[in-house]
């Protein structure tokens, strides 16, 4: 007898969510791994590069923060630039804050098992956060923070300029739409108007919580179902 072999996808995620239910059936199409790097495209990548090094030039200037003062590195994100997919955390950690890199560790781990579910590579998108410096102790940012931070991440979303915004946590969705509560607005699509693009948003747990919260994995499958769906929709390629 011949044992069928798995492929990575269908791996990741029964790996995702095998504490949760049994009867999901993830799809084994290969990921599309090559992309076209067009004479455009390079010059859009020129061109953001040099936006985002201006972006985190004035990030780097706030005054008076408590933030910045206690952290060793500047987190402003990382992956494919040029993505029709942006995904927005929280804060930086520890791991996050020594590196300068977004989503490491554990909850990194978790979140490319996430995203490999729905057969994306996260390099394959952009990652950043809601605020680039880590909070003491890993604490909650205040609204006030919430709302400095906004500035700068409306920025770089203008920036980056997707087609889908995920918001992974309750200060990412603050930071976005003002609201306060994840609970009630996970799971269903939004919308944000930014420089006169109408971009939709999807809110979601943070891997971090999920973490913390394991029995929550059944909600954020169920919004990793829809963001698929709305790629699918918008035809867009990762």
């Amino acid at each position: 007898m011949i044992k069928k072999t798995l492929n990575q996808n269908a791996k990741y995620a029964q790996e995702f969510m095998k504490t949760i239910e049994t009867d999901f059936i993830f799809s084994d199409k290969p990921i599309n791994r090559f992309k076209v790097d067009s004479a455009e495209n390079k010059e859009t990548s020129i061109s953001k590069n040099g936006l985002l090094n201006d972006l985190k030039t004035k990030i780097n200037s706030i005054e008076n923060c408590n933030l910045k003062n206690n952290s060793k590195n500047l987190v402003l994100g990382e992956g494919n630039i040029n993505a029709d997919v942006m995904l927005i955390g929280e804060t930086p950690g520890e791991i996050e804050d020594k590196t300068g890199l977004c989503f490491q560790g554990e909850v990194g781990n978790l979140l490319n098992k996430m995203l490999l579910a729905i057969n994306i590579k996260r390099e394959n998108i952009y990652t950043t956060y809601s605020i680039n410096f880590r909070p003491p102790e890993d604490r909650k940012p205040t609204a006030q923070e919430i709302k400095r931070y906004a500035i700068f991440l409306k920025e770089h979303i203008a920036i980056i300029d997707p087609k889908i915004l995920i918001l992974m946590g309750s200060t990412a969705m603050e930071a976005i739409t003002g609201l306060s509560k994840i609970s009630n607005e996970r799971g269903k699509w939004k919308e944000i108007i930014l420089k006169n693009k109408t971009i939709p948003i999807m809110i979601s747990f943070s891997p971090s919580y999920l973490i913390r919260f394991p029995e929550n994995k059944k909600f954020s499958w169920e919004d990793l179902k829809k963001i698929k769906q709305k790629i699918k929709d918008l035809n867009i390629r990762i």
